[in-house]
């Protein structure tokens, strides 16, 4: 789950008049007058953001057509069940209005194009080529289909809880299960806790409609994950960077791996990301991790600069000093 930025700046002044005077002439005929007035500036930046990205003039057309997918998406949101979004190029996987669980180009199903899973696959700088991936929480199913794809080695476990958002697989085209994937419906606590495997890399990505479910950011649930790592192994945790107890959070993850944790901003979204390791993966040397990124550059189609200069920025605060010492990424 993530919450995006929806816009990086205003859109331009005539733009927004006419998109102003655009909503004033449609909304007597819709059935908007009793929405509270936090919705109706959501409302508006998402029709603004939408039709920038498409390229499209405020017209009274082009406004309806998205006030009506937003107004059925408010009404789903009052559903106990994700739903799917559908648009020209995409779909998406939402559990409420606000939050966009996963998103899908329909052209290019397998590209990650939500800012916080390129951030999260950021453990390929520390562990390259794993053999066993851990996953809780599989959504549309971008992390699973990406590492299925460009890590060919790898045998990959993925944790879902809901039965409903299984059944959405085929929606996703993510591949069903073979001799190298295979997806359980089980709470995450107790896929790590029961496992008999040990992961190079752990992917913690669990949420429901109210957030980050308890049983997800325990103490008992970091200690368990810690166990369920091989030696050297990497856990990414992605957390909402505007939730309160996301410190307290962190705290019980330093205490789990003995403070061998870095966090970052992820890129486009308001989350944080975790990377803990089991045993001193992340204090690699810096000609190491350049060449890590240079590598992974000319063969997975992932943009990995900014994590890594992210990445390397949070260390200096920390320890290891002498890896920002030997690396700079331009």
């Amino acid at each position: 789950m993530y919450y995006r930025l929806w816009r990086a700046s205003r859109p331009p002044c005539v733009f927004e008049l006419h998109l102003r005077a655009t909503f004033a002439g449609i909304l007597a005929g819709v059935m908007l007058r009793s929405m509270p007035g936090s919705l109706m500036v959501r409302l508006m930046d998402e029709v603004a953001s939408m039709l920038l990205a498409e390229n499209l003039p405020p017209t009274s057309r082009h406004v309806t057509r998205l006030v009506d997918s937003f107004v059925q998406i408010a009404e789903l949101s009052r559903k106990e069940r994700p739903f799917l979004r559908r648009q020209r190029h995409s779909i998406a996987l939402h559990f409420d209005l606000f939050a966009l669980q996963s998103e899908m180009l329909l052209d290019a199903p397998d590209e990650l194009i939500v800012g916080y899973t390129q951030t999260m696959m950021g453990f390929l700088l520390f562990h390259p080529m794993p053999s066993s991936i851990g996953m809780i929480g599989l959504g549309g199913g971008s992390l699973t289909k990406f590492c299925y794809r460009y890590l060919p080695l790898a045998a990959i476990a993925v944790a879902e809880i809901d039965r409903d958002v299984i059944a959405l697989r085929e929606e996703f085209c993510i591949p069903e299960d073979d001799e190298r994937l295979q997806v359980q419906c089980v709470d995450g606590a107790d896929f790590v806790r029961q496992t008999p495997e040990r992961f190079d890399v752990l992917l913690v990505d669990g949420f429901d409609k109210n957030g980050q479910p308890p049983q997800l950011c325990s103490h008992q649930f970091y200690d368990d994950c810690y166990r369920a790592l091989a030696p050297g192994g990497i856990l990414v945790v992605n957390l909402l960077a505007d939730d309160e107890e996301t410190v307290q959070y962190l705290d019980r993850l330093h205490t789990a791996f003995d403070d061998a944790v870095i966090v970052i901003d992820a890129f486009d979204s308001m989350n944080k990301i975790a990377f803990a390791c089991r045993g001193n993966a992340l204090a690699m040397d810096g000609k190491t991790l350049k060449h890590r990124v240079d590598a992974l550059r000319d063969d997975i189609p992932l943009v990995l600069d900014l994590t890594a200069k992210s990445l390397l920025s949070a260390r200096r605060a920390i320890t290891f000093p002498a890896l920002f010492q030997a690396f700079d990424i331009a």
